[in-house]
């Protein structure tokens, strides 16, 4: 079923709000319903509250419309599987669902990186516009995930991202030459080509490696949860933009099977909770990093942005990157070239209105 076709039932997102949510979900289980008691496994910890969050608001928001007739039990990353297994325990048939970013899949197909976030992609909003309206999520679903099993449906998004943390200024090019650098997937490989050695390690060894100068540089997500796992006490410089995530999404990933068994109307709930939970999600990003990045500045950290060079440097990169496995990959050349003609176009428009009134704005706010 594809989201259009879901949103055409009647029970969108905007029903969470109305009474006729209540009506039909009483009518279904006055009709005998099944009940659905699934298990979600997460690839995040509860102590990231944050991004742990979407998946137990997604959870929320079904059982409450649905008034506890489907009912999902939210497991942590390590209480059944590991955080980067998720994707393996759904396919199986471990568990239902997961809550997980997918470009921690791209070992299985780089293009997994489109449904989270990929270098110089999309922002926020461009990401949702382009998953609900432009026709991502139906590329990916009947493309890329109905290959591995899992149906899937965006329940969040950190938002931009901050570069990281580093022990050492970046001032030029040359000096990302032999920086061992915490990054992965795509945005490690474009780093490589300018002389950074990714390393891959888990959010619990970060802080330790970086103390320990084992690594140089670290990248996690942004100011609050930075700021939770204490990198700013050994490494001093916070980079920004974090270019190679723009946006990143929080998906949950459904078991095809299962989700294929679910009723018309209980794909139309899930879809319904999936939109409320991904709108919440980016509202509290929104409404924590503000403060977080003003504690962090408070206690020392010295925010830098990377220098034009570099930028343009990395830019470069990237493009060499996605001509590589563009010539390997046809469906992430296939994906590739729809999102970026899509951020093109989103951009024609954005530079004209939204880019001039936010300038202006941040050039003349007080305080």
């Amino acid at each position: 079923m594809k989201r259009r076709d879901l949103l055409k039932s009647g029970l969108g997102a905007t029903a969470l709000a109305s009474a006729t949510i209540g009506a039909s979900t009483a009518s279904a289980q006055d009709a005998g319903q099944d009940r659905v008691n699934w298990r979600m496994t997460s690839s995040y910890p509860k102590s990231l509250d944050a991004v742990y969050s979407a998946g137990e608001t997604f959870i929320k928001v079904l059982s409450t419309i649905t008034k506890g007739r489907i009912q999902i039990q939210h497991l942590a990353a390590g209480e059944i599987v590991g955080g980067l297994q998720a994707l393996d325990a759904v396919q199986n048939g471990t568990v239902e669902c997961c809550d997980t970013a997918p470009y921690y899949y791209v070992g299985k197909d780089p293009t997994f990186a489109f449904a989270a976030a990929v270098p110089f992609g999309l922002t926020t909003r461009q990401q949702n516009a382009w998953f609900f309206e432009g026709g991502g999520l139906d590329l990916l679903n009947e493309e890329l995930f109905a290959k591995y099993n899992v149906f899937g449906l965006p329940i969040g998004n950190t938002t931009a991202q901050m570069a990281g943390w580093f022990r050492k200024e970046i001032k030029t090019v040359d000096d990302l030459k032999g920086l061992k650098m915490r990054i992965g997937g795509l945005a490690g490989e474009v780093l490589a080509k300018l002389g950074v050695v990714p390393q891959q390690i888990a959010a619990g060894d970060i802080y330790p490696a970086l103390e320990r100068g084992t690594i140089d540089a670290a990248e996690w997500v942004g100011p609050y949860d930075d700021e939770k796992l204490g990198f700013n006490k050994v490494a001093p410089y916070y980079y920004y933009p974090g270019w190679w995530e723009g946006s990143s999404a929080i998906f949950l990933l459904i078991n095809k099977a299962k989700w294929d068994a679910l009723s018309a109307e209980d794909k139309a709930l899930m879809t319904a909770a999936a939109h409320q939970a991904n709108t919440i999600t980016i509202a509290k990003y929104d409404q924590l990093n503000p403060g977080a990045i003003r504690r962090l500045v408070a206690a020392g950290v010295q925010l830098k942005a990377f220098p034009a060079p570099v930028m343009d440097a990395c830019l470069k990169a990237a493009g060499e990157v996605y001509a590589s496995i563009s010539a390997q990959n046809p469906l992430f050349k296939r994906v590739h070239d729809h999102m970026m003609a899509y951020r093109n176009e989103q951009y024609l428009w954005q530079q004209v209105n939204e880019f001039t009134y936010e300038t202006f704005m941040i050039r003349s706010r007080r305080g």
